[in-house]
């Protein structure tokens, strides 16, 4: 993680990173039984209180398998926020993390603009 961004971020689940865990992509391990990691960085609450650039989009499309995942508030909010803050992000049929952005594997549901762009 940019150390930049850190400076602006928290954990989703309000905990201190895991060891080892303090400056990677995300705060936490994957938890084998779901694929996703125990906990994600988003920006912190005031962060995302000064506005957004992008709406708030909850829901989008792997584009591989079809399958539509919704992900949390404050994720949303991050990426409406600062479109370019996550690399990749969750499909819940494939079990795991695939890149976002304009060469990205995703689309938002609502629009069908790619997720990270």
């Amino acid at each position: 993680m940019d150390t930049e961004k850190l400076k602006l971020s928290q954990t989703t689940d309000g905990q201190a990173p895991r060891a080892g865990f303090e400056t990677a992509g995300a705060p936490a391990p994957i938890n084998p039984a779901t694929g996703m990691h125990e906990a994600y960085w988003v920006l912190s609450e005031e962060e995302r209180s000064k506005g957004f650039v992008r709406p708030v989009r909850e829901l989008y499309c792997h584009l591989t398998c079809g399958a539509e995942t919704r992900m949390s508030r404050p994720i949303a909010e991050t990426y409406a926020r600062d479109p370019s803050y996550y690399g990749a992000t969750f499909c819940v049929k494939c079990r795991a993390h695939y890149p976002v952005g304009e060469s990205g594997e995703f689309v938002w549901s609502h629009d069908g603009q790619k997720v990270g762009s």
